[in-house]
């Protein structure tokens, strides 16, 4: 069976087709969203039958953690241990925005989601409908790209639709994603950093803020 596509404004997000697909998620099953890069799959993070069935639908090694998405930094900071100085002020910079911040994760995190690390990836999506869906949810919820793993992702929902139709129930389609580049993956240490994944944002830009920081 193909998955629903559900229309929904990106910048007047209906709140009647959103509290539909924020029903998806709080009864454990998955929802493709648009983010402010590609699409990404949503789910309870603390559902592990949500958590399986994200890695079984992509295909994905349960060796590599999933993403979570926030919309508060105070929401990150819960998931988070010993948040470092540099969360707080890369936070203040680029959140809400494609920069995803690891960190050590809270022990409220399940260790499947951190792929036995013991480390989470945050980020805050610069966008109405996520923002919207976590508030609904009333939690954070997942926010790895919707693709087949090894696949590329996917800045529309047609191109989802068929690549992972057939795996998903419920597909929001906000038209066209930025979809040039992932979010940009700061690994924190205290006051060490180092980038994990290019992006968006760019080391250079990362590299900026911080000394902006240190002369404040």
């Amino acid at each position: 069976m193909s998955a629903e596509l559900l229309r929904i404004s990106p910048e007047n997000p209906d709140p009647a087709a959103l509290r539909y697909a924020a029903d998806f998620i709080r009864r454990g099953e998955l929802v493709a969203i648009p983010t402010d890069t590609f699409y990404g799959i949503a789910a309870d993070p603390f559902n592990l039958a949500a958590v399986d069935q994200i890695y079984r639908v992509k295909g994905r090694p349960e060796t590599r953690a999933l993403p979570i998405l926030v919309n508060t930094t105070t929401q990150a900071i819960a998931l988070s241990r010993d948040v470092p100085y540099t969360f707080h002020k890369l936070a203040a910079k680029f959140w809400p925005g494609p920069l995803t911040l690891l960190v050590e994760a809270s022990t409220g995190v399940p260790l499947k989601i951190t792929a036995n690390t013991g480390n989470v990836a945050l980020r805050w999506p610069k966008s109405q409908i996520v923002d919207a869906l976590i508030s609904l949810v009333q939690g954070p919820i997942t926010g790895t790209s919707g693709n087949i793993s090894g696949q590329p992702a996917c800045a529309t929902a047609i191109d989802l639709l068929e690549q992972m139709g057939d795996r998903l129930p419920l597909i929001i389609d906000a038209g066209e994603t930025p979809g040039n580049l992932a979010s940009t993956i700061v690994k924190l240490d205290g006051d060490d950093w180092e980038i994990m994944r290019d992006g968006v944002i760019t080391e250079q830009e990362i590299r900026a803020a911080l000394a902006d920081d240190a002369e404040v």
